[in-house]
């Protein structure tokens, strides 16, 4: 079969074709003019080929050499051969015929990624019809060739082994995976950039331990990687030995597993790669066992956690906002808006009480009292009724609602406050209906450190935060607790929605199962194709809460 220069690897129970058999006949030619601006973009994005395989281990090779057979080796110059790095099939190279003729340490077994030896220098010494011959033309090394074939002819200068490269990109039609429309070669290099980084970020990963049964499909293919596939653990302990044994990572949800696992793991020598749910949902609550779309992946610590630093707040203090990704968070922010997306939906065509004439209207947003975030990012407050107390303290003249959190009114978790209690401090008690709707009404929030308070933010709303959520301490929110010291960069709005929503977390397509920017998820929401594949367990446990409440 005749494989494509540009192209993914089978990724795991993925339902989306990204070539079209039937449009290389019409797909356009590359004009010249842009043939530098498509290498350079395929150079950057450090794909094509099989780009998810594992790096190679030697990289001080000043000539590379591909073979198919064992009487290729008579063919290779013996200037050449010396010192040279031997990338072959896994059985080629254990041949004793090879073997007998090539130092064993200089040979590389199986695939590896191109890109991690084809720096613009080495030389590469190939058949024709290699496409390593096209990849080194675009990353600019040297070329020989042992052979004609569809990349190039013996004796081909660099400028024609380039012409041939662009002629094959041309001759490939592309189509969107998510959309099943024509695509040009950019969008798939742009697309193949952000599984390669997804794949990189995943390496090393090889154990995960706290994740429930519900959650393992889902994760799995987050946290998927062509190296290693991701074994699961109930035990803590059998993680551990699994993770040192092969010199890898434990991935965890970190409310699922034990105080003492991160120490447990660090006497072993293995690392911690904390995993929890992203701040797009697709359907439902998390407690009726919806699998999440979006997931937040930390290395340094966990985003809710203000006592450590994070991947995301590193992010936010020191990263880059280039124009381009400004732009493209407002167009996200705008579209979120339009659709009424919010982490956690409701029934859209909920009538809400009108509003006090003249009065300023604060929503007090209700949580899981024992919700990592609370306990963690609090500043000491876990109390919903306290955090209302409070509300009403700062804003004595203001229409305040409180809204309490849809896990704790469905029975699912802890934080119920007593209706009488509440309204000791508020006007209004509001359930039901979607966060968004409700957020396009009030003026203003105060949280402790619910996302509800990211939510107000992306709508204009002013927010108080009575912890230290995420988004606090960047100029965006009143603060009343303490903020790192870390926390000292000045954002824009622009910028925290770049971060939070495009750069840091991971989204899966719950159509064809492929990792997915941001905007593919928010485009399924909005037509109604993310769909919870578990809505029979959520229904059972739906029942469940509410049969707890009753006994409460």
């Amino acid at each position: 079969m005749r494989l494509p220069l540009l192209r993914f690897p089978a990724f795991p129970g993925a339902a989306a074709l990204v070539i079209d058999p039937t449009g290389a006949a019409r797909a356009p030619a590359i004009a010249p003019e842009t043939t530098a601006a498509l290498f350079a973009a395929i150079r950057a994005a450090r794909v094509g080929g099989t780009f998810w395989a594992p790096p190679s281990t030697i990289r001080d090779a000043r000539t590379i050499v591909r073979i198919g057979t064992s009487a290729d080796i008579d063919s290779v110059p013996a200037t050449h051969a010396q010192d040279a790095l031997w990338p072959m099939s896994a059985r080629l190279a254990r041949s004793a015929d090879v073997r007998s003729r090539i130092d064993a340490a200089r040979i590389v077994e199986g695939e590896i990624d191109p890109w991690s030896v084809l720096d613009g220098s080495a030389l590469l010494v190939a058949h024709g019809d290699d496409e390593w011959v096209a990849l080194a033309a675009i990353a600019g090394n040297p070329v020989e060739l042992l052979s004609a074939g569809r990349f190039g002819a013996p004796g081909d200068d660099a400028a024609t082994l380039e012409a041939r490269a662009a002629e094959e990109l041309a001759h490939t039609a592309y189509l969107d995976p998510f959309t099943g429309q024509s695509a040009d070669s950019g969008a798939m290099i742009a697309w193949l950039g952000d599984l390669r980084a997804s794949f990189a970020a995943n390496r090393g990963l090889v154990a995960a331990c706290g994740f429930s049964w519900w959650k393992r499909h889902e994760i799995a293919r987050f946290l998927w990687t062509p190296a290693h596939p991701l074994r699961f653990f109930w035990s803590e302990r059998r993680a551990i030995a699994y993770a040192a044994r092969h010199s890898g990572a434990i991935a965890v949800w970190p409310s699922r597993v034990s105080a003492g696992l991160a120490a447990a793991a660090a006497a072993r020598g293995v690392a911690l790669v904390r995993v929890e749910d992203g701040f797009v949902r697709s359907v439902g609550l998390g407690s009726n066992l919806v699998p999440p779309s979006s997931v937040a992946v930390d290395r340094l610590g966990i985003h809710y956690d203000p006592t450590r630093a994070s991947d995301l707040e590193l992010l936010l203090a020191e990263g880059a906002f280039p124009p381009g990704l400004l732009e493209r968070a407002e167009r996200l922010r705008a579209t979120i808006l339009a659709a009424g997306i919010s982490k956690y939906g409701g029934d859209a065509a909920h009538a809400f009480p009108e509003r006090a004439a003249g009065k300023r209207l604060v929503l007090v947003a209700g949580q899981v009292e024992d919700d990592q975030s609370v306990l963690l990012g609090g500043a000491g407050l876990t109390s919903n009724l306290e955090v209302l107390r409070r509300a009403r303290a700062l804003e004595p003249d203001a229409e305040i609602w409180f809204r309490p959190h849809p896990d704790v009114d469905a029975g699912h978790r802890k934080g119920a406050v007593r209706d009488d209690d509440a309204l000791r401090h508020a006007d209004r008690i509001v359930r039901g209906g979607t966060m968004a709707r409700l957020l396009d009404l009030v003026d203003a929030v105060h949280i402790l450190t619910s996302l509800t308070g990211f939510e107000a933010l992306l709508r204009g709303r002013a927010v108080t935060c009575h912890g230290v959520p995420f988004y606090a301490g960047w100029g965006l929110t009143r603060d009343l607790a303490p903020i790192p010291d870390r926390r000292r960069r000045l954002l824009t709005l622009a910028e925290l929605v770049a971060a939070v929503l495009i750069v840091y977390p991971r989204y899966l397509d719950p159509v064809t199962g492929l990792p997915c920017p941001p905007e593919v998820l928010i485009a399924r929401m909005a037509s109604g194709n993310a769909t919870n594949r578990l809505a029979w367990v959520t229904r059972l446990k739906q029942v469940q809460g509410r049969l707890t409440m009753g006994w409460s």
